[in-house]
């Protein structure tokens, strides 16, 4: 494979300018090494959030169901009571049929974190 870069002069050279060149090429080396672990590090955090962000997604999901099924109880649990205790006083004012709705909560939150 070519090499890329600036090509060396040919011919004779002086020892200022062979000493000038080889410093810059060590400067230069230095600058790429540093340049390549810099970039390393920030690829190994990168890959480090990712992971912590789907852990935590994962752990969010968990609670979602959760609170779901939880939800689900409750709202079996009122209308087990409601029907026991069918006062229509009690309820006035109340939209039951909204408040029993499955998706009307519960579909919100999931829905918003797809």
């Amino acid at each position: 494979m070519p090499r890329r870069g600036r090509v060396k002069k040919e011919g004779n050279e002086s020892g200022d300018d062979s000493d000038e060149y080889r410093k810059r090429r060590d400067r230069n080396n230095l600058a790429v090494k540093r340049s390549r672990v810099k970039s390393k590090q920030k690829t190994q955090e990168t890959v480090n959030r990712v992971t912590e962000l789907r852990n935590e997604n994962s752990v969010l999901e968990e609670k979602v169901k959760t609170l779901t099924k939880e939800l689900s109880f409750l709202k079996e649990l009122f209308l087990a009571h409601a029907s026991n205790n069918m006062d229509p006083a009690k309820f006035n004012g109340i939209n039951l049929q909204k408040l029993l709705e499955d998706d009307s909560l519960a579909g919100t939150s999931t829905e918003h974190n797809k």
